[in-house]
């Protein structure tokens, strides 16, 4: 957002650099007036600035920020809603955004798939005894041990130590004494845990982890990620009874008693909510920690299409370069830890991507930071909504639908308002320049120039209140400062060329031609430009039929109405005669009608012809 901002800003002051000096230069010499040339000059480059730009901007967005708040969609960076419209890319955890977020144990087996009930019993043990921040998993687990009456054993031990979980080990032990025992309970990611076995428990009796034993395992967890079960192992491992502070190389010689197999459906509404984004031009990629197997019945589950699972194995000793290519390719990313997630993320921007991330775990938060728009929910943990841009009340991709299409509205309403003001205002400067060589005077004061620029503005203070056409809702929206370049060279000069038929009819049919007559010649453009710059705001605010195709909100129209009610107003007032205006003659209005219509109707003409011609909206 910041940068767009940037870019645009600086488009606006090389133009104004180049054509306030022409102007200053072309009045000094044929008027002989340097003083007055200067300060016509400011004028213009008061003029040329989209002083609203501030107002229109935060106005936007303060709005967009009210209106996705009713749609439970919490605001915390104003920039990042336009970050979110703009978005391209949507990478999502598993858990909890494309699942119920309601994880059960779904069975406790051991080696060979058969229920076996130390196996909860251990793994109860470690779920209660441990202190880090507990996971969903470990929820489960106590869950489904007061269920199952398993509660109560925890009595009997006390804890000694603990080995925390990291991301990189991906499992975390307790260490517990009961009597003179002690025991060591390690439970984590099968692949990891596996290398540091050297037993196995089968039927009540202690086996050597052979490799064919190993592949018989691999089967069994194979199986049960197959039927969409998310996998743990559990170990134990009895340690001496002497005291000393235990670390993750007494994570070795373990015993595998069995594993625990966790369900956690799919959610209802995600499929629909996949669909929806995929027709709004965002594509979602999953990034998970979660085993390659339960990715993929998950994700194929909603609908998604998944040619291949990447592991976090295999992009570590690839380039920067190859992971991007390969991330634009893949949809479903396993087995990823925190660091590997913002990779993915990074390299995805490299390649012009604009790139959310959804995430709720402390694992997301590198990739909430790095993201162009970090996506969290109110139940995350305080790292990932201190991380995150956005706060969603509802842990749904339906709610974030809702959102990007309102990022996309505030977003069309501040790039109508930098092109409807940029345009009209270069077009205005092509006035002035050609006016300045031929006449005699002045064709607008500096005061009548800044008092119809304010009036303009005030017109255009409604504009966050207007509507966007559906095809602009489409598809994803970016900052692009050549586009506002290229639309202030075609579109502007078309109200120069009504602007110079003003001048003819002021000169030559109503005889201003004089330095005596300058107040009615000023008059008469001073209302054409100030009706033409505020009917632009309805020709540019839609690519169809202002009026008739496509009306803009009430707001607009009462607004835009009152402001070109008071500048025919003004040169009658008093007001108008104390700043050098006067009235009009009644003759001078059927040309002013016939001017602003053959302007709408070129302008439109124009429009359409933009339109196909560089293939942008306005």
């Amino acid at each position: 957002f910041v940068k767009g901002v940037n870019s645009i800003t600086f488009v606006l002051i090389r133009f104004m650099l180049i054509m306030v000096p022409i102007i200053f230069f072309i009045n000094g010499f044929t008027k002989g007036d340097w003083l007055e040339a200067f300060f016509f000059g400011l004028s213009i480059a008061v003029g040329l600035t989209p002083e609203m730009l501030p107002v229109i901007v935060t106005a936007n967005l303060s709005k967009g920020a009210i209106s996705m708040a009713r749609k439970k969609v919490v605001v915390k960076k104003l920039n990042a809603i336009q970050n979110l419209g703009a978005m391209d890319i949507l990478c999502t955890d598993k858990t909890g955004t494309l699942t119920q977020d309601k994880i059960v144990v779904e069975k406790h087996v051991d080696i060979h798939g058969n229920d076996d009930e130390n196996v909860l019993k251990y793994a109860y043990l470690n779920s209660y005894h441990q202190t880090g921040l507990k996971s969903l998993l470990d929820a489960a687990v106590v869950e489904h041990a007061i269920h199952s009456d398993v509660t109560g054993i925890e009595e009997k031990y006390q804890k000694i130590d603990e080995i925390p979980f990291d991301f990189h080990r991906r499992r975390m032990s307790v260490v517990l004494k009961n009597n003179e025992e002690r025991i060591l309970i390690c439970k984590g990611a099968v692949e990891e845990i596996l290398d540091h076995c050297s037993q196995v428990s089968s039927n009540g009796q202690l086996m050597p982890l052979t490799s064919q034993v190993a592949d018989n395992i691999k089967k069994t967890v194979h199986d049960l990620n197959t039927d969409g079960l998310r996998v743990i192992a559990v170990t134990i491992k009895s340690c001496d009874s002497q005291d000393h502070v235990y670390s993750m190389e007494d994570e070795s010689e373990l015993i595998l008693v069995g594993f625990l197999g966790f369900l956690d459906p799919p959610k209802e509404s995600a499929a629909s909510a996949m669909q929806k984004l995929h027709a709004s031009g965002v594509n979602v990629k999953v990034l998970t920690g979660d085993n390659a197997v339960v990715a993929r019945k998950v994700c194929t589950d909603l609908g998604l299409q998944v040619d291949q699972v990447i592991v976090g194995s295999q992009i570590d000793d690839v380039t920067d370069e190859m992971l991007a290519d390969l991330a634009e390719k893949t949809t479903v990313f396993a087995k990823l830890n925190p660091l590997q997630k913002a990779r993915i993320v990074r390299v995805l921007q490299s390649k012009g991507h604009t790139v959310g991330f959804m995430g709720d775990g402390i694992n997301d938060a590198a990739s909430l930071r790095e993201a162009d728009v970090g996506i969290s929910v109110d139940s995350a943990v305080d790292i990932a909504k201190e991380s995150a841009d956005i706060i969603l009340l509802e842990k749904s991709l339906l709610v974030l639908e809702d959102g990007i299409l309102e990022g996309r509205r505030t977003f069309g309403n501040i790039i109508k308002y930098i092109k409807m003001t940029a345009s009209s205002n270069f077009g205005n400067v092509f006035s002035v320049l050609g006016s300045s060589a031929f006449l005699p005077f002045l064709p607008m004061l500096p005061i009548h120039l800044l008092i119809q620029n304010l009036f303009y503005d005030i017109s255009q203070l409604s504009i966050p209140w207007d509507n966007m056409d559906k095809k602009f809702l489409q598809t994803p929206r970016k900052w692009d400062a050549k586009s506002v370049g290229r639309f202030m060279l075609f579109i502007g000069p078309i109200s120069s060329i009504f602007d110079y038929a003003t001048y003819f009819v002021m000169y030559y049919v109503f005889a201003a031609n004089t330095i005596a007559d300058q107040s009615l010649f000023q008059s008469g453009w001073f209302i054409e430009g100030l009706l033409s710059q505020t009917l632009i705001v309805h020709m540019i605010r839609t690519e169809k039929i202002p009026f008739i195709q496509s009306r803009a909100s009430l707001p607009v129209l009462l607004l835009t109405s009152i402001v070109m009610i008071a500048g025919i107003y003004i040169p009658f007032s008093t007001f108008g005669a104390s700043v050098g205006l006067q009235p009009l003659p009644l003759e001078y209005f059927p040309w002013l009608v016939g001017i602003l219509l053959c302007y709408a109707l070129l302008t439109h003409l124009i429009k359409k012809w933009y339109i196909r011609t560089f293939n942008e909206w306005l």
